[in-house]
């Protein structure tokens, strides 16, 4: 990016920042800047900050007399890993953008070690935590090496421009993400899924010390939804994340908050949390919950509609195949093969 190219960038997300309270907002959309990033094997601009510790307190956000968050309590502790978790509409967006500011609590207080978020400047809230949002918007005509650039903005003076440094944490977040062929590309003209692993690489750069992401793993394929996951998990940071898929949410959250129309309803380990009972109450779903033998995190089979009743039935029936299956291998070993499969 050419340098008075970039001033223009800053003094536009400057203004953006001043009238969000942090991040920047593209297309009418909140694409505030987002995770944490990995140490880096050239000199940095500075130390990665220690992990965060996040309290919500009786945090509500309402609107129009409606609650889209009521009440919440939440604790996610220095370098752990938060999952928020529940259907459609339960205030799971709404929350987190009470946390990354783009929307003032209408009630009770959110505090970042121990300091009440109310209190930051828009850019100090922007150095400490980053976001990842659902969607990033056209952005306008920038390449995708200008919007992870954008990650150092808060970093900067008003008109400092970037440095050798810089570039380098650019490239690593790039290739981290699998996208460093898409340097020169038009942001606006990549796919959804390759917006999503820029505004992750966007996050890298921003190295706070609290990360949010708003459902990261949309519009990616299986390999990148289990990378951007990965990544995310082993930066050391803490982090705060909306999941829909429970599998990954089980696998790579320390602990998950369930929430339904605005509360929070239960909270615990995944263990804990993801159990049958809770499915059917919160979801409306039926589902069989075990423990995978790989991983030995809680594995989620959902159930079509009307199946739930008959899944001990079903079980037993698994059981018996595979009693046949076995005594079925000293006279037909093949055929006992094939019933396994």
């Amino acid at each position: 990016m050419t340098e008075h190219r970039m001033t223009e960038h800053r003094m536009a997300e400057h203004r953006m920042a001043e009238h969000r309270g942090t991040g920047h907002q593209m297309s009418g959309r909140t694409t505030d800047a987002v995770p944490a990033p990995v140490p880096v094997s050239v000199p940095g601009p500075g130390p990665v900050p220690a992990p965060a510790e996040l309290r919500a307190e009786g945090l509500s956000y309402g609107i129009d007399g409606r609650h889209l968050v009521d009440g919440a309590d939440l604790y996610v502790g220095p370098g752990e890993t938060v999952g928020l978790v529940g259907p459609n509409g339960s205030g799971k967006t709404t929350l987190l953008r009470c946390v990354y500011g783009t929307l003032a609590p209408t009630h009770g207080r959110l505090t970042l070690d121990g300091r009440d978020l109310a209190g930051f400047s828009a850019k100090e809230r922007a150095r400490r935590i980053a976001t990842v949002p659902q969607d990033g918007g056209a952005a306008f005509e920038l390449t995708v090496r200008e919007i992870v650039a954008m990650g150092r903005s808060p970093h900067k003076r008003f008109w400092e421009t970037d440095s050798a440094a810089d570039a380098a944490l650019v490239d690593q977040a790039l290739a981290r993400v699998g996208a460093a062929a898409l340097h020169d590309r038009s942001f606006a003209a990549l796919s959804g899924g390759e917006r999503q692993r820029v505004l992750v690489a966007r996050a890298l750069v921003q190295q706070p010390s609290l990360l949010v992401l708003d459902e990261p793993t949309n519009h990616l394929d299986i390999r990148y939804q289990l990378d951007v996951l990965s990544l995310v998990t082993g930066l050391g940071t803490s982090a705060l994340l909306a999941l829909h898929d429970l599998n990954l949410a089980a696998y790579y959250c320390d602990r998950l908050y369930v929430l339904r129309a605005g509360r929070v309803v239960a909270h615990g380990t995944p263990h804990e949390i993801l159990t049958p009972e809770l499915l059917a109450d919160v979801y409306g779903v039926a589902a069989e919950v075990g423990v995978h033998p790989v991983t030995g995190a809680p594995t989620v089979v959902y159930l079509p509609p009307g199946a739930g009743a008959g899944a001990g039935a079903g079980a037993d029936a698994d059981a018996e195949v595979e009693v046949e299956a076995d005594a079925g291998e000293g006279a037909d070993g093949d055929a006992a093969e094939e019933v396994r499969r």
